[in-house]
């Protein structure tokens, strides 16, 4: 059993930036592919982005160019760095570890002014 525990998320203007942390129990290399979620009001779950254990990546169109993951294996910890934040970014963001499927608990973030 993989817990994640996610944090950072908040409240912020538009075009403002926040950096998700999502802290594993485990060797984050052990889990092969980790990535983010994110759930808006009456929206099913999307992708937001990926990364696998050789350390590429992967992001939805929308969040291409604002928005970038990476990781640090020695916390065992995933990022997700978003920048130029808009209103639509607003959702619960999610961590998930592809193999076995472990999901984090949430972590609002909310873009207004």
């Amino acid at each position: 059993q993989v817990q994640l525990v996610e944090s950072g998320g908040g409240l912020v203007q538009p075009g403002g930036s926040l950096r998700l942390s999502c802290a594993a129990s485990e060797n984050i290399f052990r889990l092969n592919a980790m990535g983010w979620y994110r759930q808006a009001p009456g929206k099913q779950r999307e992708l937001v982005a990926t990364i696998i254990r050789g350390g590429s990546t992967n992001y939805a169109d929308s969040a291409k160019g604002r928005f970038t993951i990476s990781r640090d294996s020695a916390k065992n910890t995933v990022y997700l760095q978003m920048n130029s934040l808009k209103p639509e970014d607003t959702a619960v963001y999610y961590c998930h570890v592809m193999n076995g499927n472990y999901w984090g608990q949430g972590t609002q973030v909310t873009v207004s002014s």
